[in-house]
């Protein structure tokens, strides 16, 4: 559609160059596909109902928790349709998630055999483990999940100078010299004035966004952001409004209601209007459209928060994200987010931006004033990823890694489409969804994957819409061609016998069919 290739013309500061931002895939399902998808679901339904009466007049027991005798008058715990779902549909596929590994979770690993008596309500070991199976779900996109003695070397240096808990907050006991190294090292990576670390990705939107915005304040959400912002948002205590996904048309639609009519019954002008957006979406793999975002931020005086989760490392000439990709300046960014467990083989997350922000939350942020400062070991660990990353150690291995990680993505991706995949997302995202839509073919396709010593990622509702459950891909710089042949070699023959390829490589029609319901979310 208009505007799907967009060049940022900003100059950066100075080490990227702008780049053409190229398509977002979102293919639709043709017709029998949805149908059959939906009378899947009501098939499954169906016989949820009936097994539920069966367990209702005693005829076949139940493993999940129950109704006491003596609640019976009060208001039902477990009615809803999540918990009907989890019983009737869930359980079916059950086996496909929580398998347990026992090896480092390189690009291949080992994972321990169970087995299922009763239908997956239970599993137990069988002592057998499953070896060398390729690892094509985890994000360890630049392939620093690693555990050679040479590579880590620093992080054991510092496990036996500091120990691995700091038993304290930031704020009391617990503020190495260690973490204000990490700090400054973000800061100069990103380009901005400062960085602030914190010991949980999930955490470090949960409870830093309820610092930025509260009551009498509007926050602009992609209807596809993860549940950290979401989570986040609904406890800052500000009024959401909710965009379709990457829709500019949507979000200046409620930009202007927001300028124009205020704040509902009183309308005064709201304190401040957030709008938030993700770098890389975890589902979908599609891009932000940041230059016409930041464009907009400008023209209605609103603040930018960019979670970059899953871009941060693996996106960019260099690895710095979203920013370097469009060629823009990260200081234009108001709050710059990212988690050190993806591309950085860890765990934690930051926030970055001007030198006020950073120091505002080091003593408003819950997570910070309250939280355990993050273990020596793991910062170490992010400083050796960074200073690779960036070149300083005096290698070239980190501009390596980002190289073959775009080789691999867009390698694996356009082998994907040519055999008749439908595939959601842009061609420079390391999140590749392949859309399966039928309930039964998912937990088929990962039982016949595993069989074949590959382990993939299937997603469905509440993570995805009922309709569109998938296998997600997340491709790494440490996979070998040889991996990545052998696994599109396994779900070419898969994908005709279990009759996934659905592509009729024709475009969507998503942009056209936004409809023009606003979402509110009152505090």
């Amino acid at each position: 559609g208009p505007g799907n290739r967009t060049i940022s013309l900003v100059k950066g500061h100075g080490f990227h160059q702008p780049r053409v931002r190229g398509e977002d895939s979102f293919e639709e399902a043709p017709m029998c596909v949805a149908v059959l998808t939906y009378m899947g679901y009501g098939i499954v339904i169906l016989f949820g109902y009936f097994r539920d009466f069966l367990r209702a007049v005693g005829l076949e027991k139940c493993h999940q928790a129950q109704e006491r005798e003596e609640q019976k008058d009060f208001v039902p715990l477990y009615q809803d349709f999540e918990n009907f779902y989890k019983r009737n549909l869930y359980m079916r596929v059950r086996d496909n998630w929580n398998r347990p590994i026992c090896s480092l979770p390189g690009p291949v690993f080992d994972i321990m055999e169970r087995v299922s008596d009763d239908y997956n309500w239970t599993f137990r070991l069988t002592g057998k483990t499953v070896e060398n199976v390729i690892n094509m779900g985890s994000y360890n996109y630049l392939g620093f999940a690693e555990n050679n003695v040479d590579f880590m070397k620093t992080v054991a240096d510092e496990t036996r100078q500091y120990g691995v808990g700091v038993c304290s907050t930031r704020q009391e006991l617990g503020n190495f010299s260690i973490h204000e190294k990490l700090e400054r090292l973000v800061a100069e990576f990103l380009g901005v004035e400062s960085a602030m670390a914190f010991g949980m990705g999930f955490a470090t939107n949960s409870m830093n966004i309820p610092a930025l915005v509260g009551k009498g304040c509007l926050i602009l959400s992609d209807e596809l952001n993860h549940t950290s912002l979401i989570l986040g948002a609904k406890l800052s205590g500000a009024t959401i409004r909710v965009f379709k996904h990457n829709n500019m048309q949507s979000l200046e639609k409620l930009l202007k209601e927001a300028i124009c009519s205020g704040q509902p019954r009183t309308h005064r002008a709201w304190k401040k209007i957030l709008i938030m957006v993700e770098g890389i979406y975890s589902m979908e793999g599609s891009l932000v459209r940041l230059p016409e975002i930041l464009a907009l931020k400008k023209k209605y005086k609103a603040y930018l928060f960019l979670d970059e989760a899953h871009s941060i490392g693996a996106v960019g000439p260099t690895g710095r994200g979203v920013t370097e990709h469009f060629g823009m300046d990260p200081n234009e960014v108001d709050v710059l987010m990212g988690t050190f467990t993806k591309s950085f083989g860890a765990t934690g997350g930051y926030i970055a931006g001007k030198k006020e922000l950073v120091d505002y939350l080091r003593s408003h942020s819950h997570s910070a004033v309250y939280a355990t400062a993050m273990s020596p070991p793991v910062v170490e660990q992010i400083i050796r990823a960074i200073k690779c990353i960036m070149g300083v150690d005096g290698t070239t291995e980190g501009k390596q890694q980002i190289r073959q990680l775009s080789e691999n993505m867009r390698y694996f991706r356009s082998r994907l489409k040519e055999m008749g995949f439908i595939i959601y997302g842009n061609q420079d995202s390391p999140v590749i969804p392949l859309l399966l839509y039928l309930p039964g073919k998912v937990g088929a396709f990962s039982r016949a994957m595993l069989k074949r010593k590959i382990g993939v990622v299937v997603v469905g509702f509440p993570a995805t819409p009922i309709t569109e459950a998938r296998a997600r891909f997340c491709v790494s710089a440490a996979h070998t061609r040889e991996m990545l042949d052998k696994v599109l070699q396994s779900l070419d023959e898969l994908g005709d016998h279990i009759r996934v390829k659905f592509s009729c490589h024709r475009p969507s029609h998503r942009q056209e069919l936004y409809n023009e319901t606003d979402f509110e979310l009152d505090s």
